[in-house]
């Protein structure tokens, strides 16, 4: 539901605007955009989902001014920077180096994260083969997300899917 999304994200807004200082404000902004970045990606809406990640990159880079020490931050802001690849493919080099440097922070300050190797295997997954990604270098990031969050439906469906591109299908069915 876009619409809801972008309400969601003018509310965040004005309470991150209201209280520049609170890093938790500027993240909640930042994690609403990249939802609303991925939904426009679905959606093969590449300057919604472009503008989207801008703003979400803003509020990332915020949070992280106040709190460098958010694992959590830099997976988002990761998150956020691998959207523009998509969405702006003249960003590729730039804002796929960032995308991989802070999904790297990320698991530096919690080697435990989950969501940080859930991050780094989708973007291993959508980097090409020829660039050093593909399913096969994010399939051990997908199990380890699952290892570290066994409850996680998000890193069993894309452990699948990174399975089945594969031609592994029986585990990509498990997995699913």
């Amino acid at each position: 539901d876009r619409a809801a999304l972008e309400k969601q994200i003018s509310d965040l807004s004005a309470v991150a605007q209201k209280s520049p200082q609170d890093a938790e404000a500027q993240y909640r902004v930042a994690l609403a955009s990249s939802y609303l970045g991925e939904v426009a990606l679905e959606l093969h809406d590449k300057h919604q989902a472009q503008h989207a990640a801008e703003a979400g990159i803003k509020a990332a880079e915020r949070a992280i001014a106040i709190n460098g020490k958010n694992a959590e931050y830099y997976r988002v802001l990761g998150t956020l920077c691998g959207q523009m690849v998509p969405a702006n493919l003249l960003f590729a080099l730039s804002y796929g180096k960032r995308a991989r440097d802070s999904i790297n922070k990320a698991l530096e300050l919690d080697p435990k994260s989950a969501q940080a190797y859930l991050a780094r295997g989708v973007g291993n997954y959508y980097l090409p083969d020829a660039m050093g990604g593909g399913p096969p270098v994010a399939i051990p990031d997908f199990r380890k997300a699952v290892k570290l969050e066994p409850g996680s439906a998000e890193a069993y469906l894309w452990l699948g899917l990174a399975l089945r591109k594969q031609q592994h299908n029986a585990d990509a069915r498990q997995a699913f």
